[in-house]
C-alpha cells in the first residue's frame, strides 16, 4: 500500500497550523499500519506528478493525503495552478486514487475546480467557523467503519458551518449551540473513495489514540479497495 502526503508550505502554509509537524504525526500512523508513506511539501508537483504520463511512481498510488491550508489566505485569488497539477489529481481520481483530506484541506486547493466537489464540503470565509481550540467532544456515528468507537475528547478545534457539496456519509460530529457539525465523513467521487477528517489542528490532536484509530480505518477506508 503506498500512500503520498502532501503538506502545505509556501502559499499552502499558514501561521497557525504546524502542518510539518502534523503531516509527520499522520504518517507515523499509517506507516504503522503497514503503508509505505512519501511525504512532498510541493503541493503543486506532487499532484501533477499523479498524471499518467508522468516519469514519477505517483499513477502507482493507492492513497492521497492532502494537509495543506488556505492558498488565498493572502488575497492571492486567481493564481491558479499549473494545468499538469489539475490534469494529475483530475486523472488520479478518475482512475480511484483513494484521498483522505485532513483538517485544513477543507480550505485548500481551492484553485483545482474538483477538489470541492470530491471532498464534499469547502469552507466559506465569514460564514464557517469553529470554537476556541482546546477541548472537543468528538460524537461518533454508528456505521460499520466506526464499530467499536466511542464518543472521545482531544485538544483541537471543531470546524463548523462548512458548506456541504454534495451527499456524504457522516461517521463524527460535534454539537455547538445546539446544531451538529460534521467532523469526519465518507464519499465516493469519480472512481475514488474519498474520506475527510476535520480534526488536525496540532499535533495534540495526534495524541487521542481515538482519534489516531479514526484515521487508521478512514485511510484504510479509501485506500484499500
Amino acid at each position: 500500500m503506498r500512500a503520498l502526503i502532501v503538506t502545505g508550505s509556501g502559499r499552502y502554509a499558514d501561521p497557525w497550523h504546524p502542518l510539518a509537524e502534523t503531516s509527520a504525526a499522520i504518517a507515523d500512523i499509517l506507516t504503522a499500519d503497514g503503508w509505505q508513506v512519501t511525504v512532498n511539501a510541493d503541493v503543486d508537483r506532487a499532484l501533477a506528478d499523479l498524471a499518467p504520463s508522468s516519469t514519477t511512481a505517483g499513477h502507482d498510488l493507492d492513497l492521497l493525503v492532502v494537509n495543506a491550508a488556505d492558498p488565498w489566505r493572502n488575497g492571492e485569488t486567481g493564481f491558479g495552478a499549473p494545468e499538469g497539477s489539475l490534469s494529475g489529481l483530475d486523472a488520479a481520481l478518475k482512475r480511484g486514487v483513494g484521498v483522505l483530506a485532513m483538517h485544513t484541506a477543507v480550505s485548500s486547493l481551492r484553485d483545482y475546480s474538483n477538489w470541492a466537489a470530491a471532498i464534499g464540503a469547502i469552507w466559506l470565509p465569514e460564514v464557517s467557523m469553529h470554537p476556541p481550540l482546546g477541548e472537543a467532544r468528538v460524537q461518533i456515528v454508528e456505521h460499520p467503519l466506526t464499530s467499536g468507537l466511542q464518543d472521545f475528547s482531544l485538544h483541537d478545534e471543531r470546524y463548523s458551518r462548512l458548506q456541504a457539496v454534495g451527499e456524504r456519509t457522516i461517521l463524527a460530529r460535534h454539537t455547538l449551540d445546539g446544531v451538529r457539525h460534521p467532523l469526519a465523513w465518507i464519499r465516493e467521487h469519480e472512481a475514488s473513495r474519498v474520506a475527510c477528517d476535520m480534526l488536525g489542528h496540532d499535533t495534540r490532536s495526534y495524541e487521542s489514540a481515538e482519534h489516531r484509530e479514526l484515521i487508521r480505518r478512514l485511510a484504510r477506508w479509501a485506500g484499500c479497495h
